[in-house]
């Protein structure tokens, strides 16, 4: 039996959307209420999921998966940031410390509880 954690505990919120906010990809806050995207090695506060008509749908809370750069995030408490790309990686300073529950290294996705 195949475990899912798909949509555990998820909370979505919507804001403004600027041009670089893209679904699937971290984001971070860069004007009142507006998310866009995250150069490598900021925090980010949530994932978009869906950006329609300058709205953008960002999921802030609760179990996500995110392709990774960089060597594989272990199981378990992890300091991840942006990795410039739309994706995270494993960092020491700055970051979010976030609890990956798996790890996909030959498909290069984490899956973490926000």
């Amino acid at each position: 039996m195949a475990l899912s954690f798909n949509a555990i505990g998820q909370s979505h919120v919507s804001f403004s959307a600027a041009e670089s906010a893209k679904a699937g990809q971290v984001c971070k806050l860069t004007a009142n209420g507006t998310v866009g995207a995250c150069a490598e090695g900021e925090s980010f506060c949530g994932v978009v999921t869906d950006v329609r008509g300058g709205v953008a749908a960002v999921t802030m809370s609760g179990f996500v998966e995110l392709p990774y750069t960089g060597t594989a995030p272990a199981v378990g408490y992890q300091t991840l940031a942006a990795d410039g790309a739309g994706g995270v990686k494993t960092v020491t300073t700055g970051g979010r410390s976030l609890l990956v529950v798996q790890v996909d290294s030959a498909n290069g996705t984490v899956g973490v509880f926000l």
